[in-house]
């Protein structure tokens, strides 16, 4: 009897101490929208919008002035959000990918759910790598949420506003919103009152695209007021930390899928009750300074939970027990983000200045996939510049090829027009924050060096992480011919003809995009890069028949095409394929019945069959 009082005793002690410990441990919400950059809010500093629920969050909490999604689009943004890693680290910084990851690197919140959190997500989830998302929470649907959690409980949860997508501006979505109600009939503020940003063209359809979203935004704004309301209802808001954020930039043209501020400087606003003052960034109302990104919450989540962060993770936690000092760049990455997009740029910023590293000069930076222009303010601007009506600035991204390195003074330049690079001013700092973006791609050995044409091999035997970590993978000496082929200069195509002949197929690949790079000046490779049609590695042969093209074996270089084309069954091997084709107007040069097979091969037969496909 008395054993089994005691038992009974210490079942009661444990639950208390758990009941206790989940009293000791804040609620966490995240509260997302998606698409919209940090100067479309009212607590920014525009004052055309309507966002009195964000503007209160941000007076009553800390507004944070440097807050970067690592990445200008969703998925990636998402797959760095949810690991605690650059996409770009693990190999999943191709938009719409699932390549498989270690088993070992896991999304955080599955370190949260077994501390004792209920883990919610109402209810995207894009994590872009090979897994069950909706998997790792205790629900995920449009059903999630906090208030289902068990009892004594602390939550953590995500509500994701897809209000403000860049959907919204589709005409057919933009006259659902008005006949639900959703939006005003006609634009609140007048589409002549609106100052377009330089690398805008002016036209109609921009400005009404523009003013529209002002309304959308008010829209999203009055859905995180409800959801921050039930808060209040159910008395939480004393015990919970809440974070906004958008999920990107965006959202008209050249801010999405950019990696300029306009598609990764985002809001984010943390409240921290009063019961947690002791951790909170700054006094209500307040600014704080301090970069922070996406590869930051998660380290920050586990932080304010009291959950040891695993080591491997690569953001610094800016809040709780564990906060660390913040890195002094943040690091900004961009390869493929959608079928007519292939193209690899890195970047870092203090916030004060941004270094953009090109490593696709030879491709310009303009969308040509069919999504975007679904915006009637998109096709009024590809029109312009199809017609030659566009100026330097508007045109600037559509030109090949494009600069290797950009610097941009963005307290200065907010819309980032003016290239710092050339000017001998800054030259100390645009040595400083080349070498900061080298020192990061080498740290986490970014994955973005292996062509993507070579990931569904890869990963049918292992992962691409495990592929760049292997001791015999060369990655410095990657790291640096990749610099060097992207540099342009002629005097280092010894070293190139003699790097393709390298055992390593990343190797060869890279010396054939450095001969593509400089065109006609690497004439003198032609005879090695016939022989690289023959490469067992088809990313390889692919890159050796664009080289061809470019330095004016045009035939050479269409057959090797066609003969990947004719032979490969590899999604992504076909859609590099035809991106090249496209490039160089090859695609009417290809027999039809191949042309059309290796679209149906291809991952997004649409965009390469229906969007612009001899623009490119």
């Amino acid at each position: 009897m008395k054993k089994n009082r005691l038992a009974v005793l210490v079942i009661i002690a444990l639950f208390v101490a758990v009941r206790a410990h989940a009293a000791d441990r804040p609620n966490i919400l995240w509260v997302v929208s998606e698409d919209n950059s940090h100067h479309w809010l009212g607590c920014y500093g525009n004052e055309q919008v309507r966002t009195p629920n964000i503007d209160q969050l941000a007076a009553e909490g800390v507004r944070y002035e440097f807050a970067y999604s690592n990445a200008p689009v969703c998925a990636v943004a998402r797959s760095t959000l949810i690991t605690g890693r650059y996409a770009c680290s693990i190999g999943t910084q191709n938009m719409r990918s699932r390549y498989p990851i270690p088993l070992d690197i896991q999304p955080f919140v599955s370190y949260l759910r077994d501390s004792g959190y209920y883990c919610v997500n109402q209810s995207k989830t894009d994590y872009n790598f090979k897994t069950d998302d909706k998997s790792h929470w205790d629900d995920s649907s449009n059903k999630a949420h906090w208030k289902n959690r068990p009892e004594g409980k602390p939550f953590f949860a995500v509500f994701n506003s897809g209000i403000s997508h860049e959907s919204s501006l589709f005409e057919n979505k933009k006259e659902s919103a008005r006949k639900n109600g959703l939006i005003p009939e006609t634009p609140t503020q007048d589409p002549a009152s609106v100052t377009l940003p330089p690398f805008l063209p002016d036209t109609p359809e921009i400005r009404d695209d523009w003013v529209t979203y002002l309304d959308i935004l008010a829209a999203m704004d009055k859905q995180v007021g409800d959801w921050l309301a039930e808060l209040d209802d159910a008395g939480l808001r004393e015990n919970t930390i809440v974070i906004y954020y958008s999920d990107h930039g965006g959202i008209l043209p050249r801010a999405k899928r950019y990696i300029y501020d306009t598609g990764t400087h985002v809001p984010m606003i943390v409240h921290v009750p009063k019961k947690w003052s002791n951790i909170a960034p700054g006094a209500a109302g307040s600014m704080s300074d301090r970069p922070v990104s996406f590869v930051d919450l998660a380290p920050t989540a586990l932080s304010l939970a009291g959950v040891d962060i695993p080591h491997g993770m690569q953001g610094r936690a800016f809040l709780g027990e564990q906060k660390q000092q913040a890195a002094p760049y943040v690091f900004l990455f961009g390869q493929r983000f959608d079928a007519r997009m292939l193209r690899f740029v890195r970047a870092v910023t203090d916030g004060h200045y941004r270094y953009i590293r090109n490593f696709s000069p030879h491709r310009h930076r303009g969308i040509l996939a069919g999504y975007p222009h679904g915006q009637s303010g998109w096709r009024s601007f590809y029109a312009l510049q199809q017609a030659g009506k566009t100026d330097a600035a508007q045109s600037a991204f559509w030109k090949v090829p494009q600069p290797v390195e950009e610097l941009y003074d963005t307290q200065n330049d907010p819309w980032e027009v003016t290239n710092l690079a050339g000017d001998p001013a800054h030259t100390k700092r645009l040595e400083a924050m080349r070498a900061a973006t080298f020192e990061t791609m080498k740290n986490i050995r970014d994955t973005g060096l292996v062509p993507e044409a070579m990931y569904n091999q890869i990963s049918s035997q292992g992962t691409v992480y495990d592929y760049v970590h292997n001791k015999n993978f060369p990655y410095e000496k990657v790291l640096d011919l990749a610099v060097t082929a992207c540099d342009g200069d002629l005097q280092a195509l010894s070293e190139l003809k003699d790097v393709m002949k390298s055992k390593h197929p990343v190797m060869r690949y890279w010396g054939a995009v450095g001969c593509t790079i400089r065109g006609n000046g690497a004439a003198a490779a032609s005879e090695i890069l016939q022989s690289l049609l023959r490469d067992p590695e088809p990313a390889v042969q692919l890159a050796a028949a664009e080289a061809l093209v470019a330095v004016g074996e045009r035939q050479a270089g269409l057959a090797g095409l066609v003969d990947v084309l004719s032979t490969t069954r590899d999604e992504m091997v076909v859609l590099e394929a035809l991106h090249i084709a496209a490039a160089y107007k090859l695609t009417g040069s290809i027999p039809k019945p191949i042309y059309e097979k290796a679209c149906q091969v291809g991952k997004y037969p649409k965009g390469m069959l229906s969007d612009y496909p001899d623009n490119l």
